[in-house]
């Protein structure tokens, strides 16, 4: 070779592609793609960061442009392109994005629909508040400084990072041969699971996982805790905890949808509307598809679509074909468009510059020895500050002890510098120490200046005392920690955004916190459902008017009351002979002027389009013994074991199968033994023991309870009844009576019934509704079918025959009728006068009326 061409070697080119790439690889790893596990962020973010900090762009700052950020931000730090580093400055003000921004923006960011934010000279922006903590105490020597890409500048290696950001906020990067995808979660979870770890190092990932019930999106959502999956061993499919499983191993999957919830359309449609999205869902796009899906006929049933997205919150209208199961309709939607998606976590994050995929608690391990290592060196740093400062005062103290002396000395002195060398060998002080005595004001030499000195140096000697005790002490240290976490929850954490479904590994369940309480459930003919706390309505003397207890809408009105505890089942028996079920508490809580909500909206009750609830029963259990009585307009009877209705799926199952032209209406629970009475709209009444009906399997069609004579008549009442009870018999227009069950005997199923009450034409109307009551401190709540309740008490009704009409029970407006009963007993605290909100019983409301005829 000749020496023109300098140094030159001859290298296999594969060898130096393997090198070169491997360079250029841990590159991007180290310095571009991957966040770092003690702060959680990439190096970009880090230097946007800490650049807006020295720019003093706090919280309570001005807002400053963006490109003057960025400018700042590339000249300093990052030698690379403008575009992607405004990109990073954008995605940390998102408030889609990030669950807690770093960044508080002013101008236009972009949006879910996937907008881009507008150019960097239009927009401002500044820190937030929680951005703050990530750079508290930086600059008390907390954290190493390193030089920047010239040379001229220092930059911080790390953040001190109160927030443990890298779980509060996650990550997703793609380096060379590897990627990060960390989910942000609750900032309360993280810091009580921190907590946990600190108190208890052996902890469990299970344990972590009381803590943290899974990722927290700020764009909300509902995730599943629990999915199939397939056993390699055995090739069958088994329940797995998808979010322990990805906590222990630190990769793993979680399945998002967006929530949703069903409203009453016109024209007796549905519409399904989408109020939440999961996360990185673009909403435009999703618009797009679906529209893309029902023009293919990949998606039927849709009639409408449209964004009805204001400043108010996200509302996707989807409208349902009237013929159309619109749970059907959503679950198509699920499958084929990103309403459903699966977040595939994977942990992977620079533990000292080497990539590592990381489990929970390791994760959080590393934070606690990051904030154990930043506490300990500010503990340093201010010790020695402060150790600096008694030496000052030790100096200004020695001063003041010989004032006279010193003033001498000072001006004998030719010069400061002989001042200074007289001071330090004259009164053994340091050349610190002398210099603060030649800078001392005069005004210092005041007496009360001089006590100030005193009590300053005091404080200083007890602050050193804590430093140096703080440093001794690991587990000071450590409560640190704690308490500065628990200030950092109380004031950021706010409400969990995203639900977690079917939570059932959890030692308390949501249900163990809904409290054990009576209340009355309310269902209107058009399906609409709520509940009421049983001590809404006050006590009335029978012949009141009672309260409004439910708005109806037009063409709709009550059909049907009940009183339940809201820990029992409620089992819902449509027109359809189909039956689904929901706890009482699921039901929602409403005024007595709300109309409550479609039954559709209740988990667990996907009824179709046209189909009703005619009947309801509330149950504490399904204990096995018992027996179901159902009982349709048309007389017929059936009855079904108890424990067939135990596991009643989503889409319902067959309770009944009804012939055309009849409905189901009433359902009752059964010994097996008991007696059973219908009741019939035009005054007649059948008692029959319920041996006479054999016990049938759900899809049966039951036999002939009652033979309606009259092609008009119909049944308005069944119950399985105790011999010794009476029967309150309510018409129409609210006559009623209690009459002796004892007056009626026992004749096999399948007659045509005895007279029950006296009917007088329109002045008493049809047979409204009958109850089973006691006179033990039973109360009866009655209800219209204008949604007037009245509440009385069952001894306020007196005793007539059978063939007579009766009094006047409850008194109705012009057009209105009475419906519905429900019989109950009142607990302890109402017995006692606690729940009619202070009100005594209320006075007789028209006890003068007409009389039994």
């Amino acid at each position: 070779m000749t020496d023109d061409l300098g140094d030159v070697r001859a290298i296999r080119i594969e060898d130096e592609m393997r090198v070169s790439y491997l360079d250029y690889a841990m590159s991007v790893i180290v310095a571009r793609a991957l966040p770092d596990v003690r702060d959680g962020l990439k190096p970009v973010h880090r230097r946007i960061l800490y650049t807006m900090g020295e720019m003093g762009l706090s919280a309570t700052s001005s807002y400053r442009k963006c490109a003057a950020i960025v400018g700042e931000v590339m000249g300093k730090y990052h030698p690379h392109g403008d575009v992607a580093l405004y990109d990073a400055l954008v995605r940390l003000a998102q408030d889609f994005s990030m669950r807690y921004p770093l960044v508080d923006g002013q101008g236009n960011f972009g949006s879910v629909d996937g907008d881009a934010a507008a150019a960097m000279r239009y927009t401002e922006a500044r820190l937030t508040g929680i951005a703050a903590e990530m750079l508290a105490d930086i600059d008390k020597d907390t954290v190493d400084f390193e030089d920047n890409y010239d040379g001229t500048q220092k930059q911080p290696s790390v953040l001190p990072a109160k927030l443990p950001n890298l779980l509060i906020n996650g990550s997703s990067g793609i380096a060379v041969g590897m990627a990060t995808n960390i989910p942000p979660h609750h900032l309360g979870e993280i810091v009580d699971a921190t907590v946990a770890l600190i108190d208890d190092p052996d902890v469990t990932s299970d344990d972590l996982c009381q803590h943290v019930r899974g990722p927290d999106f700020p764009t909300g959502g509902t995730i599943y805790r629990f999915e199939q999956q397939r056993n390699s061993l055995t090739g069958e499919h088994e329940t797995v905890d998808a979010i322990r499983q990805m906590y222990a191993h630190g990769r793993g999957r979680v399945v998002m949808r967006a929530q949703v919830a069903f409203e009453e359309a016109k024209g007796d449609r549905m519409a399904i509307i989408v109020t939440e999205l999961p996360y990185q869902v673009n909403k435009a796009a999703l618009l797009e598809k679906i529209a893309d899906l029902v023009k293919d006929k990949r998606i039927d049933g849709v009639a409408d679509l449209r964004d009805e997205s204001d400043r108010d919150g996200m509302r996707i209208y989807i409208e349902i074909k009237r013929d159309f199961n619109p749970h059907k309709v959503l679950n198509n939607l699920f499958k084929h468009t990103p309403m459903q998606l699966a977040f595939n976590m994977n942990m992977l994050a620079l533990v000292d510059g080497q990539p590592q995929t990381l489990p929970l608690k390791s994760v959080l391990q590393h934070y606690v020895d990051h904030r154990r290592e930043i506490v300990r060196r500010r503990t340093e740093f201010d010790l020695a500050k402060a150790r600096a400062r008694a030496h000052i005062l030790e100096g200004l103290k020695i001063a003041l002890d010989n004032l006279d002396a010193v003033i001498q000395t000072i001006r004998a002195s030719a010069d400061v510098e002989i001042a200074r060398a007289s001071l330090m060998s004259g009164f053994d002080l340091s050349e610190l120490q002398a210099q603060a005595i030649l800078d001392m004001r005069l005004a210092r030499l005041a007496a009360l200046e001089r006590k100030k000195i005193e009590d300053e140096y005091l404080q200083v000697i007890q602050l050193i005392a804590e430093l140096e005790d703080i440093l001794a002490n690991p587990a000071r240290v450590l409560a640190i920690i704690k308490d500065e976490l628990a200030e950092l929850k109380r004031r950021y954490a706010g409400d969990r955004r995203t639900r977690v479904a079917d939570d059932s590994s959890r030692e308390m369940t949501d249900e163990d916190l809904i409290a054990d309480e009576d209340v009355v459930i309310t269902i209107s003919g058009r399906g609409y459902v709520k509940r009421q706390p049983v001590a809404t309505y006050r006590r009335q003397h029978r012949g009141g008017r009672g309260i409004i207890g439910h708005v109806t809408r037009e063409e709709d009105a009550v059909d049907s009351l009940l009183v339940a505890n809201t820990h029992d089942w409620a089992l819902f028996f449509t027109n359809r002979g189909r039956v689904f079920s929901a706890k009482v508490h699921m039901i929602p809580d409403a005024s007595r002027q709300a109309k409550g909500i479609p039954i559709i909206n209740l988990p667990g009750v996907q009824v179709e389009a046209g189909e009703l609830p005619m009947a309801t029963i509330v149950l504490p259990d399904f204990e096995p013994g018992h027996y179901l009585v159902l009982a349709t307009r048309r007389g017929i009877v059936k009855k079904t074991p108890l424990e067939q209705f135990d596991r009643v799926r989503s889409t319902g199952i067959i309770a009944i199968t009804i012939d055309q032209g009849d409905e189901l209406a009433w359902v009752d629970v059964s010994t097996g033994d008991d007696d059973i009475i219908i009741a019939t709209a035009l005054g007649k009444m059948a008692r029959f023991n319920e041996r006479d009906v054999r016990p049938m399997g759900r899809p049966a069609g039951g036999v002939i309870g009652i033979r309606l004579a009259n092609r008009d008549d119909y049944v308005v009442g069944m119950s399985v009844v105790d011999p010794e009870a009476d029967l309150l018999v309510l018409t129409e227009t609210g006559y009623g009576k209690r009459v002796k069950l004892s007056e009626f005997r026992t004749m096999g199923r399948g007659s045509q019934g005895v007279r029950l009450i006296a009917l007088e034409g329109r002045k008493t109307g049809l047979v409204a509704a009958v109850q089973q009551v006691t006179d033990h401190d039973e109360e009866l709540l009655l209800i219209s079918a204008g949604g007037q309740v009245i509440r009385t008490q069952t001894n306020t009704i007196n005793r007539y025959s059978a063939h007579a009409r009766g009094v006047i029970v409850m008194r109705l407006a012009e057009g209105d009728r009475v419906v519905g009963i429900a019989a109950f007993r009142p607990g302890l605290a109402e017995r006692n006068g606690i729940g009619d909100n202070g009100a005594p019983d209320a006075g007789p409301g028209a006890d003068g009326g007409p009389e039994a005829g």
